[in-house]
């Protein structure tokens, strides 16, 4: 890969941790500042609230080293919220854009009252779009969060964030039926306005990484993987074939399962849908896939073998910063290492070109 030839991280994170503590606070109304993740000290700890149940750490996790720790410059947890030291690090691994999975992205607040979730997202999302994002549009690009309380909710607030500015929007599928017809209201609005729509690896498992002992490490192991029902849902539910202009990503789906899981999809539209087509989908599922499914990795030891499978032009390379098993700052090394014998020309569209126009970006 040139030094010269941009890359593009579709899978970026801004974790609780390192969120501003008055992010929400200072963005509703005084009598919801309890209900909405806020920061309280517990001892020598400040730790994130939302209501009455404990939903995270503030600051340093002092058992889990980050890439930032690794390179000796985690002595500020809140770098990754500050959009001019971000951007000091993606100059330096030479990212030239970064598409960012927030807070909720892997862990939801929890909170169960409709009207504050949907508050708190709101908050969440001016906060990415006028603080965050403004800084570089070009460059930053923090997802906003759809409440999934109602579908109505859901498109009401793509439609608010669209007009923002921001680029795509990450849904939770493992919050909501997606399975139900009334979610086409969503797939709908989000072909219209021309934002992709995330699900975001976290839920589907009974694993909990919470409690810090083997889960986390089984967790990390099956999550990816716990995607394909919201797959197969979107595809056999008719979502991706009654809305073409509809574009899904599966983020952090890592590429290992989806050949395979392609090609079932496969040979059980043969046996169960095309017999049946008045009341199944008509299109082959790796059609849909092709047109409709990107997914994103991270370093994928059989990049090169698997992604030929189902061609390059669905996969989105992703440095994963500022995790503990991102490749910053070294992620050109680490793409060359992984994906080297993939061919210059796929090369650069998993790294680059596929992101760039998905988002358009420039």
């Amino acid at each position: 890969m040139s030094e010269a030839q941009r890359i593009y991280s579709c899978d970026d994170h801004l974790d609780m941790n390192a969120v501003p503590p008055t992010l929400w606070v200072d963005r509703v109304e005084d009598k919801l500042r309890d209900a909405v993740p806020h920061v309280v000290r517990h001892g020598e700890l400040d730790l994130w609230m939302t209501g009455d149940r404990i939903t995270g750490i503030s600051g340093r996790y002092e058992e889990i080293d980050t890439a930032l720790d690794r390179e000796g410059m985690g002595d500020d947890p809140f770098r990754p919220s500050d959009p001019v030291r971000r951007m000091q690090d993606m100059e330096r691994d030479g990212i030239w854009a970064s598409m960012v999975y927030g807070p909720t992205a892997l862990f939801s607040h929890g909170i169960e009252d409709p009207q504050v979730a949907k508050v708190a997202a709101r908050a969440w999302n001016d906060w990415a779009g006028e603080v965050f994002n403004a800084y570089m549009p070009d460059r930053l690009n923090a997802f906003p969060e759809l409440p999934m309380t109602t579908p109505q909710d859901a498109v009401a607030e793509l439609e608010y964030v669209a007009a923002l500015g921001h680029r795509g929007a990450c849904i939770n599928g493992f919050e909501a039926d997606i399975r139900d017809r009334e979610w086409d209201r969503l797939w709908a609005a989000a072909a219209e306005t021309g934002l992709p729509l995330s699900f975001h690896i976290g839920g589907g498992t009974k694993l909990n990484p919470r409690l810090r002992d083997w889960q986390i490490a089984g967790f990390a192991a099956v999550a990816p993987m716990q995607m394909d029902e919201i797959l197969a849902t979107m595809v056999f539910g008719g979502a991706l074939e009654r809305h073409p202009n509809l574009r899904i990503v599966l983020a952090e789906s890592g590429i290992g399962w989806l050949p395979y899981f392609v090609a079932r999809m496969d040979a059980t539209f043969e046996k169960h849908c095309t017999p049946h087509p008045e009341r199944n989908i008509r299109t082959k599922p790796s059609e849909l896939f092709r047109r409709q499914v990107f997914a994103t990795f991270e370093e994928e030891p059989f990049g090169p073998e698997l992604i030929p499978l189902l061609g390059p032009d669905n996969f989105m390379w992703a440095c994963d910063y500022p995790h503990p098993d991102s490749t910053w700052p070294h992620s050109r090394k680490a793409i060359e290492h992984a994906l080297g014998k993939l061919g210059e020309e796929s090369v650069r569209k998993v790294t680059a070109d596929n992101c760039r126009v998905l988002y358009d970006l420039p």
